[in-house]
């Protein structure tokens, strides 16, 4: 796949210079500017770089720790069932969790299942 990281690029010059973030709280999900990234690591895509994400903890009013969606539905240890999301079947990466500026938050998709999201906290606590 040949990635355009000068349209990235472009894109992310203007999401840094947004003066602020967007209010949050921890298991929702959001549209995010992702990116293109670097060999494994997931991208967002289309013309906003974009994929939705949950909210796993708050660090800041600026920052939150996220774990990228997908609706692909191959078993992986690393993959939880978030449940629908935007009528589509969603997993967690856990794998691919990574710290968030509020900055990069498009659109409030909806809330997790409470019992679901304390599921995923469970996992990812023994992950690490």
């Amino acid at each position: 796949m040949n990635k355009d990281f000068d349209e990235w690029n472009k894109l992310k010059k203007g999401i840094d210079i947004k003066t602020k973030g967007r209010f949050y709280h921890e298991g929702e999900v959001w549209w995010c500017n992702l990116g293109l990234n670097i060999g494994n690591e997931q991208n967002g895509s289309g013309a906003s770089f974009e994929r939705p994400v949950l909210v796993l903890k708050a660090l800041s009013l600026n920052t939150f720790i996220a774990i990228p969606l997908t609706t692909s539905q191959k078993e992986h240890k690393y993959r939880l069932n978030v449940g629908l999301v935007g009528g589509k079947h969603a997993r967690a990466i856990f794998s691919q969790m990574k710290v968030i500026d509020t900055k990069r938050l498009n659109e409030f998709v909806c809330m997790v299942d409470q019992e679901i999201f304390y599921e995923i906290r469970k996992a990812v606590r023994k992950f690490f």
